[in-house]
């Protein structure tokens, strides 16, 4: 069974896949094999060219995410494997699926997954949207989480109303039965410097049962170098490692 960790978020837009490229290069940085995977992505843009030839391939949709994830993993895998299900609308993948007509494929998740694990020491799986995003009618993100096996990480937002969403994720996913590995704070957008970014990450501290594992700046250069400097800045590294 390969280490890493399964990356949800409070909300959409939090900022799970810089959190997960981060982690990516905090887990190479300590010297392990690592890659990232996006299972699932929707909102992915057609190729300009032929597209009335393409129309009905899901695996020519370009995922950005995806790709992102790739490049910052210095990896020649392929985005099928990478991100092996993909939808044109941006939705939940439950009704991208239906609007679509396409089923979400998890054969095709099991088996790359299944495909890093035997090459990789350590995965950096990215969910999509928060753990009761559906994926089907009965399958949830959280689904998804238990039958990868790894600790989950949760990306919040330090502004108003992070605590609520915050406690209310992690309680949801312990009571579950997840195994939470820690919570880390997200700048997606510039510091507004209100008094709840001030005073929220260390009421999370003291109150949350899962430990914060670090504050992560909003960055203008979001390429590999400066992500791997930002992540060995900010995260907690040793509590990280305990986990691999």
């Amino acid at each position: 069974m390969p280490k890493g960790f399964f990356i949800t978020g409070t909300d959409t837009g939090v900022g799970k896949t810089i959190i997960s490229a981060a982690l990516v290069k905090a887990v190479q940085f300590l010297g392990f094999r690592a890659v990232g995977m996006k299972p699932i992505e929707t909102g992915c843009k057609r190729p300009a060219v032929s597209r009335q030839h393409i129309e009905h391939r899901d695996d020519s949709l370009i995922p950005s995410d995806g790709k992102f994830l790739k490049a910052i993993s210095n990896s020649d895998e392929s985005l099928d494997l990478i991100t092996p299900v993909r939808f044109e609308n941006p939705l939940a993948p439950l009704p991208a699926s239906e609007r679509e007509g396409i089923p979400v494929d998890m054969e095709k998740i099991t088996n790359a997954f299944a495909t890093f694990a035997h090459k990789y020491t350590v995965l950096i799986i990215e969910g999509v949207g928060g753990i009761l995003v559906p994926i089907t009618k009965d399958y949830f993100v959280l689904d998804m989480a238990k039958d990868f096996g790894l600790p989950v990480i949760v990306v919040t937002r330090p502004g108003l109303g992070m605590i609520n969403h915050t406690l209310l994720t992690v309680n949801y996913a312990l009571k579950e039965g997840l195994t939470v590995g820690g919570i880390i704070i997200n700048y997606s957008r510039p510091a507004e410097g209100t008094i709840a970014e001030q005073t929220n990450p260390k009421v999370l501290a003291t109150i949350c049962p899962i430990p914060v594992l670090g504050i992560f700046p909003y960055l203008q250069n979001i390429g590999g170098d400066a992500i791997e400097e930002a992540a060995v800045k900010n995260l907690n590294l040793e509590m990280i490692k305990k986990y691999l």
